[in-house]
């Protein structure tokens, strides 16, 4: 697994033995490709990184530009991969700042906003139940996490054939890659 773009392109990140499913370097790329098409750069972006894992969405965006990175994940032994995994991209020097939550999702979404962000990236467990992802979503929502026309993506199992957007986003798209689905949303609040 490695940076793909940005100051610290080439980079090999840590990946958390057996307790993550990382995403492919493949999806990730993908990913970013979308991203781009969409925000043209990542200058000025804030970006969450939501079951962080190995902490390597948030640091890629970090790589490329983003301004503000935070990473959420509960897991002891992830938590010491992503703060390795920044150590190494942070020899590059890139621009932007990162924080890493050692908490759970459900907790950082029920705290208040640490901030208001473009670009939301949601990776459970696959076995994580939809209904609670949705309502991480509405936490978001209500909890004026979101700047208007946020993006989110969802990452599932791609032997699921769909994913249900609770009401304040729109669905934009889906793409797989290998096993893994990517959900594209748009956050489309009521009142704004």
């Amino acid at each position: 697994m490695r940076i793909i773009a940005g100051v610290a392109k080439g980079r090999t990140l840590g990946n958390v033995a057996g307790a993550t499913r990382p995403t492919s370097d493949r999806a990730r790329e993908a990913i970013f490709s979308s991203l781009l098409s969409e925000f043209g750069d990542f200058l000025g972006l804030h970006v969450l990184d939501l079951f962080g894992g190995s902490g390597a969405i948030g640091l890629e965006a970090l790589s490329r530009g983003a301004t503000l990175v935070h990473v959420v994940e509960k897991d002891a032994e992830a938590q010491a991969t992503i703060e390795r995994n920044y150590e190494l991209v942070n020899k590059n020097k890139p621009a932007g700042k990162f924080h890493l939550y050692s908490m759970s999702v459900q907790r950082f979404v029920s705290d208040s906003p640490k901030d208001n962000y473009h670009i939301v990236y949601i990776d459970p467990p696959y076995d994580f139940v939809e209904t609670e992802i949705q309502e991480i979503l509405i936490k978001l929502d209500k909890g004026a996490f979101l700047k208007a026309d946020a993006l989110i993506a969802v990452e599932r199992t791609a032997k699921r054939s769909q994913f249900s957007w609770p009401s304040g986003f729109t669905a934009m798209r889906e793409r797989n890659y290998g096993q893994a689905a990517i959900f594209y949303g748009n956050y489309t609040p009521e009142n704004g």
